[in-house]
């Protein structure tokens, strides 16, 4: 979402290259650019005066720090800025009440609001231990009452049996009689939205607010709708109260106007952000994080939480044992490219990296997606024996694989030569050691 930002605070940054110390001239001509590039990325106004007038304030007069340049020193200062643009330290959801814990999104229709209560499900089932009960209140659209069972039952998880007969008040009060009775501790109501604020619809919110006494009211803000997103809160705050805030679609293309710009409008802190349209693309929102990547400074620690989320214990302390024992075989490299695909795409996961977002422009991601399947494909058209004994494989035995993987014998030659050398370098590494292999490496800046 970010690119164009990222890049265009790239090329500010680099014209402080080579300078002594910050000056007014230099900063003035950085901050107008900066200035820019925000308002490209449709920045609320207000919003890029305010963080301007904070990084103009503190980079003014100051002098270089000797293990800084100018530059680097700069990109502090915004990065400080942004991460207080954003809402400053992570907010954890609080779920510290009485059971159960009444959440309510609120949003407008195609917002994403009943995909997003699925996912904050998920969420809270995983990661916190806790038994959602989930509750379908847009008796206006029964298509969103069925998604959502539908849902509901993907994630094992129970959904009160809505009728669009009755009022969404009383939908909400029996379904949070059903949540005690069921021993359900978080109830999660999905709202009817409109294509605009109306009204109707604020009175109907109001209305389910005052039943069920919600400890959390949810706004879901589509972030490809930039500034307009800042307004839709600014309205449901003013009528409900917001508690929070959930970014919609922040894997999109749209320029992030509306990531950066809602916590300081709307004055309520961002807990989720959507990156996906699966059940598991939803991320508790770490400003610092954001913050980092917008400078192109990548998201070490999101890439981290990735790994421990999708990686399962005892499949990593198998490819350990068969790292040190130099038993790496098809079986272990076919568990390898499983874990990838579980973490996400590939172009996302490149960007987490530092300085790997030029390298994921770089990257044909679509192409890279549809290799990992043209690998799995034909490591899942060999035997067991074939995958642990990869010598086993003539000629005849990989014409049989590439017929029944759909691929062709120079697919399944090439795989071969790709695993043998991944092969060596393990064998090397184990034998060497990491410190000792690293010694050995050309130096590439020589």
């Amino acid at each position: 979402m970010f690119e164009s930002l990222t890049d265009k605070l790239e090329l500010t940054f680099k014209r402080l290259r080579g300078q002594g110390k910050i000056t007014e001239t230099n900063i003035d001509d950085a901050l107008r650019d900066v200035r820019l590039a925000l308002l490209e990325a449709d920045v609320h106004l207000k919003v890029v005066k305010t963080f301007l007038d904070s990084v103009r304030a503190k980079a003014m007069g100051q002098e270089v720090l000797q293990s800084l340049t100018p530059e680097q020193q700069f990109i502090g200062i915004v990065r400080d800025e942004l991460i207080n643009l954003l809402g400053g330290e992570y907010r954890e959801i609080d779920l510290k009440s009485a059971p159960p814990v009444v959440i309510m999104l609120v949003g407008l229709q195609g917002s994403g609001k009943t995909t997003t209560l699925a996912k904050l499900a998920r969420y809270l089932k995983r990661e916190k231990k806790r038994t959602p009960y989930l509750v379908p209140a847009d008796i206006y659209r029964p298509a969103a009452i069925e998604q959502l069972k539908i849902l509901g039952n993907e994630l094992e998880l129970p959904v009160y049996d809505s009728d669009p007969l009755m009022s969404a008040v009383a939908i909400c009060q029996r379904a949070l009689e059903e949540a005690k009775k069921k021993f359900c501790d978080v109830l999660l109501i999905d709202t009817a939205g409109r294509l605009h604020i109306d009204e109707e619809l604020m009175q109907e919110l109001a209305a389910i607010k005052d039943a069920v006494r919600p400890h959390h009211i949810l706004f879901v803000a589509d972030s490809m709708t930039g500034q307009d997103a800042v307004n839709q809160a600014l309205g449901f705050d003013g009528k409900l109260g917001l508690s929070g805030i959930i970014l919609t679609k922040l894997d999109g293309d749209a320029r992030g106007g509306a990531a950066l710009s809602i916590r300081e409008m709307v004055g309520k802190p961002i807990l989720f952000s959507g990156v996906g349209e699966k059940l598991d693309a939803l991320e508790p929102f770490y400003p610092d994080r954001l913050a980092s990547r917008i400078l192109g400074m990548g998201d070490v620690l999101s890439l981290i939480d990735k790994v421990q989320q999708n990686v399962e214990q005892k499949e990593a302390e198998r490819l350990q044992q068969a790292f040190q024992k130099q038993q790496f075989t098809l079986e272990e490299f076919q568990l390898q490219l499983q874990q990838i695909k579980r973490m996400g795409p590939v172009g996302g996961l490149l960007e987490m990296i530092p300085g790997g977002k030029k390298l994921a422009s770089q990257v044909d991601a679509d192409k890279a997606e549809k290799e990992l399947k043209r690998v799995e494909a034909i490591i899942n058209s060999m035997t067991i024996q074939e995958r642990r004994n990869p010598a086993l494989l003539n000629g005849g035995r990989r014409r049989r694989i590439s017929q029944g993987s759909g691929t062709t014998v120079n697919d399944v030659n090439r795989l071969m030569k790709q695993f043998l050398e991944m092969k060596k370098m393990m064998q090397r590494v184990s034998k060497l050691g990491v410190k000792s292999l690293l010694s050995r490496m050309p130096n590439p800046f020589n």
